[in-house]
């Protein structure tokens, strides 16, 4: 298969010999922040400079969720299957309740604005995690430019209380994040600060009780910068990159490439049984049906 490039033969069994990778939608600006709504069979992504909130549904295509989106970037779920978003253009990490109404719920880290919240997963004690890079306000393109007050830096969120923890100050430029199976580790994307040669991985860092500690290398991209990542059920590192996603085992190594024509913001598991990755990539959203499975949730 001319997309599929194995680094480590056990790649071979994750890629379905008949599945394609197919393009689902395109003509989009810049796209990011694929998540799956089971409940609904559908996906929502973001089209940031176009400010709005897309949804696809099979059968159905492409329809608005919600425009404007103040330029959203990166979503997922609560515990409750809430949309939880990151708004570049408000600066700020919103939940859509089940009644359509939105609750902010961070804006400001001791009493100055955040930069621009990018991505963010909830882990299973509910607590929420995000990423503010700067990127969404260095120019007028994902957002709006404003000066920056905050370092980069990575958040934990109590979204009942409110109480707000930078637990990763040691990055350039911290973008997609994913936790381990057990979460007690937390994979964490640097992708480096805008206009700059800045070295570029994935980090993890071990997590205790709510606070992280000791990051370190996980893995060199190759080609291009990770940015979303996400994990299946045996603990492998899906990460986009330059040339597509790449496949990287928990100690690691890359096991292989699902290559992509287009640059690769982001990706997730959705599908009936979580087993198709959706991947947002400049322009479009492509999907392939793989012999894994994602964790996510609902």
């Amino acid at each position: 298969m001319s997309y599929v490039e194995a680094h480590d033969p056990v790649f071979h069994t994750y890629v379905l010999g008949n599945s394609h990778l197919k393009q689902i939608a395109t003509g989009f600006d810049w796209t990011e922040g694929p998540v799956w709504f089971g409940d609904a069979g559908c996906l929502l992504f973001s089209d940031i400079p176009s400010n709005r909130i897309l949804r696809w549904t099979p059968g159905e295509g492409v329809t608005v969720y919600r425009a404007p989106s103040n330029y959203s970037n990166g979503h997922t779920r609560d515990r409750q299957g809430r949309l939880i978003s990151c708004e570049h253009g408000a600066r700020r990490v919103t939940r859509t309740e089940h009644d359509g109404s939105v609750t902010v719920l961070a804006e400001s880290y001791e009493g100055k604005p955040l930069n621009s919240p990018n991505d963010v997963v909830v882990s299973k004690d509910g607590t929420i995690w995000f990423t503010d890079p700067h990127y969404g306000i260095m120019t007028n393109y994902e957002g709006f430019q404003s000066d920056q007050e905050l370092p980069c830096m990575v958040y934990r969120l109590n979204a009942e209380t409110g109480e707000m923890t930078a637990v990763v100050t040691d990055m350039q430029c911290p973008n997609g994040l994913a936790f381990s199976l057990d979460e007690t580790q937390l994979y964490v994307a640097d992708t480096g600060r805008m206009y700059s040669d800045d070295p570029c991985a994935i980090r993890v860092y071990d997590v205790a009780g709510g606070e992280v500690s000791g990051g370190r290398l996980f893995h060199d991209i190759d080609t291009g910068k990770a940015d979303g990542i996400r994990l299946d059920t045996d603990g492998n590192v899906w990460s986009s990159a330059g040339d597509g996603v790449h496949c990287i085992a928990p100690d690691g190594r890359l096991l292989g490439k699902i290559l992509v024509p287009e640059k690769v913001s982001n990706l997730c598991f959705g599908g009936r049984a979580k087993h198709e990755l959706f991947i947002t990539a400049t322009t479009s959203v492509y999907k392939v049906t793989l012999n894994r499975q994602g964790v996510q949730h609902p």
